[in-house]
């Protein structure tokens, strides 16, 4: 699994031109998902995430963790291209992304995951869907985690 996370004070998703979720200040997540990944890796990546300490506190240190803020909030967006191979020709290969059978039940299993860590839910966009993904990184403060990498 391969996150992208960015802090942001204002982000949206729309399908077919309607806006179809947003959110202000918080998180958007960008998620990929591979064949290799297990609930284990969910697991680890959610707790990652609501535990990062990538927001300012009193003295302007990022010092917090969204749990520690309240008032904002998650988007989480699938993003198979995430798993993009550019090693030969210009145009990728997105062979290592998982195929929708197998990466939608995953997708759902880490957004109940993110919204119980998180303690409220989580906003999404649409799984397989064309979709325009609007934000205002916030600093800018952009992360990425692949559970391959956990060592």
């Amino acid at each position: 699994m391969r996150v992208v996370i960015q802090r942001t004070k204002k982000a949206a998703v729309a399908v077919e031109g309607k806006e179809i979720s947003a959110i202000d200040e918080g998180l958007m997540i960008l998620l990929g998902i591979e064949d290799s990944d297990t609930p284990d890796d969910i697991a680890w990546l959610c707790a990652k995430i609501v535990n990062l300490r990538i927001f300012d506190d009193e003295q302007g240190v990022m010092n917090e963790s969204i749990l520690q803020k309240p008032d904002h909030d998650i988007m989480l967006v699938s993003q198979f291209t995430l798993f993009a191979s550019t090693k030969k020709g210009n145009r990728p290969s997105y062979i290592r992304a998982s195929k929708p059978d197998f990466a939608v039940p995953m997708y759902e299993k880490f957004i109940a995951e993110l919204s119980r860590q998180l303690g409220k839910e989580v906003k999404t966009g649409i799984f397989g869907a064309y979709m325009q993904v609007s934000l205002v990184n916030d600093g800018p403060v952009t992360i990425c985690i692949d559970t391959k990498n956990k060592e």
